[in-house]
């Protein structure tokens, strides 16, 4: 089944490579949506895939690329949109 998901993660998200490693990993499972920093200093992804995939997907942000520390990640998921057709990084 496949849905539309927001993940929100805080601590040391942004400035450590955080946006690059959540596109890689998004773009490899086969998802779309984008990745993009806030000014609060988080990192908010929205993603659409396959529930299975965006849960894989999850667990690998709430780990993070070597440099990060993630203090928190939360997701809320929603209806599907079909709204985007690749993953990609936002500024």
């Amino acid at each position: 089944m496949k849905k539309r998901a927001e993940i929100i993660a805080s601590g040391l998200v942004q400035g450590v490579g955080f946006r690059y490693y959540v596109s890689r990993h998004a773009q490899s499972l086969g998802l779309t949506g984008f990745v993009k920093n806030l000014f609060t200093g988080e990192v908010q992804t929205i993603v659409e895939g396959e529930v299975a995939l965006i849960e894989e997907l999850f667990l690998k942000i709430k780990i993070g690329p070597s440099h990060a520390s993630v203090n928190n990640c939360k997701i809320i998921w929603h209806e599907l949109k079909n709204e985007f057709n690749s993953f990609e990084v936002r500024f």
